[in-house]
């Protein structure tokens, strides 16, 4: 009697295939195309304005915070950068003059960033002006200063102008006249040919000249690592200049890739980041007794500096099961937020909570730019059919405002025919994407 057996078929048989295949449309996903453009966008809407409203709000003020005759001196902040290595363009000089350019230009290029104008260039320009001002008096700032600070930075690698933004709505309108036969670059002129962009080169040519006189004077007094990345910077844009206008094929390719993994990875890091606020505050408030007993809300509402709406604060404050309610409520939600993110409709729940939580902060604590940082910090995990709803919404009111306007339509990154278009002009590390006809691309600035 034979005992062969037929052999028992092993229960990872074909695992390696099929994690193959995971790993090949994951890589596809993260290097062929840009995720989460609307969410990049209101990212940088919400930053950039959060940021250009403090600085005019606090104009009256600004020599008292940053500038000649700020308590905390020129020669503080100098000894205080030469220890931890900060970057602030505002130790280049101690004139009061240099410290007006400085401040205008810090307002200038978050209104630009706000417009989404040439976003890979202005994106470096806002993250310079934001750690210059902040750099220079440290002790000035606050939560709401920090998120700002982190994502300054993080935005310079994001393709944060692919929709709603005066670049995407330079690309649609380019790609209208390519169709037409009737292309123009923005100068007004025929268009020359891949890549021309006589807006953007002069924009390039500027920046470069500007940071090489600066150095070369020895005005700038940059150390050897920012130099090294504004630098970097620089020529990666007129690199990308040069493959669009001269070799448009593969080497365009590898560049769309870059650009890709870069965007992606910061968007992801963004993602990360909010997540490591919320969890490491919430683990925090446990810690503590007044968080355990439900009373620390009653603290704050009794401070004078917290307190811009004395009747609505004693209001809220005079119910204990209230305050209990909301003490209690804010820690649940701050621990929870990181693990409802496996969950798509309890986390666009909580992240509804969280804002509103903020805008109640912002009301009744007196602190609109933290909560206004944090809204938009928190809107990278918005649901896109909600913002795309959104934007249609906007749109519609703007033609209803303004009727005799009309506007070009703005490619649908989503969208599989549309999804080959550059739409706008980001990070400038980073090269743009992968199917973009190349006399659609802009030179610059970025």
């Amino acid at each position: 009697m034979s005992t062969d057996r037929a052999p028992v078929e092993s229960p990872f048989a074909g695992l390696r295939t099929g994690l193959g295949r995971a790993f090949d449309r994951g890589l596809a996903a993260v290097t062929g195309s840009a995720l989460a453009p609307y969410q990049a966008a209101v990212v940088r809407i919400g930053i950039s304005l959060t940021w250009l409203l403090f600085l005019v709000r606090e104009w009256p003020h600004r020599r008292e915070l940053y500038g000649d005759t700020s308590p905390w001196r020129w020669e503080m902040a100098q000894r205080l950068i030469a220890d931890n290595d900060a970057f602030t363009v505002l130790m280049w000089s101690d004139g009061r003059l240099w410290f007006e350019i400085v401040y205008a230009g810090a307002m200038l290029a978050s209104l630009l960033m706000l417009l989404g104008w040439r976003t890979r260039t202005v994106s470096v320009l806002f993250m310079l002006g934001v750690l210059s001002l902040q750099n220079r008096s440290v002790f000035m700032g606050d939560g709401g200063d920090n998120v700002i600070h982190l994502m300054a930075i993080y935005l310079v690698l994001v393709r944060c102008g692919k929709v709603w933004s005066l670049d995407a709505r330079r690309a649609a309108r380019a790609a209208a006249a390519r169709a037409d036969g009737t292309g123009a670059d923005d100068a007004g002129g025929p268009q020359a040919g891949p890549g021309s962009d006589r807006g953007g080169v002069v924009l390039w040519a500027v920046t470069g000249t500007a940071l090489a006189v600066g150095q070369l004077t020895g005005f700038a007094a940059l150390s050897a690592g920012w130099a090294v990345v504004l630098w970097g910077l620089w020529l990666v844009h007129g690199l990308w200049w040069v493959v669009a206008r001269r070799a448009a094929g593969e080497p365009r390719a590898v560049l769309d890739v870059f650009t890709n993994l870069a965007h992606n990875s910061a968007m992801l890091v963004i993602a990360a980041e909010v997540c490591l606020i919320y969890a490491t505050a919430g683990w925090y408030k446990v810690q503590g007794s007044r968080w355990q007993d439900g009373t620390a809300l009653h603290y704050p509402l009794n401070l004078e500096y917290f307190r811009p709406w004395p009747m609505l604060s004693d209001a809220l404050g005079s119910s204990g099961l209230m305050v209990m309610v909301i003490t209690y409520g804010t820690v649940i939600v701050q621990v929870a937020f990181p693990f409802t993110l496996l969950n798509r409709r309890v986390k666009n729940v909580l992240l509804a909570v969280m804002m509103i939580e903020h805008t109640a902060i912002a009301v009744i604590c007196g602190l609109p730019f933290f909560s206004l940082a944090m809204i938009a910090a928190d809107a990278v995990f918005l649901p896109t059919n909600f913002l795309r709803w959104l934007g249609d919404r906007a749109s519609r009111l703007g033609r209803r405002l303004l009727p005799g306007r009309g506007r070009a339509a703005e490619p649908d990154p989503d969208s599989g025919k549309d999804r080959g278009e550059e739409p706008e002009e980001t990070a400038p590390a980073v090269p743009a994407q992968q199917n973009t006809s190349p006399d659609s691309e802009r030179v610059t600035s970025g």
